[in-house]
């Protein structure tokens, strides 16, 4: 059974980056494509970005795109998601998910399991 843990996570000003980790262990993270999702209290859990088996294909929500990079290494079994240009609204829990499906995906059903997920907080 593969265990998903993010990690970086923190407080930041407006403005400032993070760099986000999604580390797998118990399977090859390479056999799935990969998702980060957020919610922010009081919302519903969003899409923000998803990647493919092999890496080389990407998607972000409109919100994120230009600022945020997904990506992965498969030899380390870790998918990243950098984040520049943060605004307040960036403000969630970030969550790493895993699918069986060949290409990537935006919809949260396709996931079958997701990490703990890692605070992210923007202040003004």
């Amino acid at each position: 059974q593969v265990q998903l843990v993010e990690s970086g996570g923190g407080l930041v000003q407006a403005g400032g980056s993070l760099t986000l980790s999604c580390v797998a262990t118990g399977r090859m993270l390479s056999i799935y494509s990969m998702g980060w999702f957020r919610q922010a209290p009081g919302k519903e859990r969003e899409f923000v970005a998803a990647i493919s088996r092999s890496g080389g294909s990407t998607v972000y929500a409109d919100s994120v795109k230009g600022r945020f990079t997904i990506s992965r290494d498969n030899a380390e079994n870790t998918v990243y998601l950098q984040m520049n240009s943060l605004k307040p609204e960036d403000t969630a829990v970030y969550y790493c998910a895993k699918s069986e499906r060949l290409g990537y995906s935006i919809r949260s059903y396709d996931y079958d399991y997701w990490g703990q997920g890692t605070q992210v907080t923007v202040s003004s």
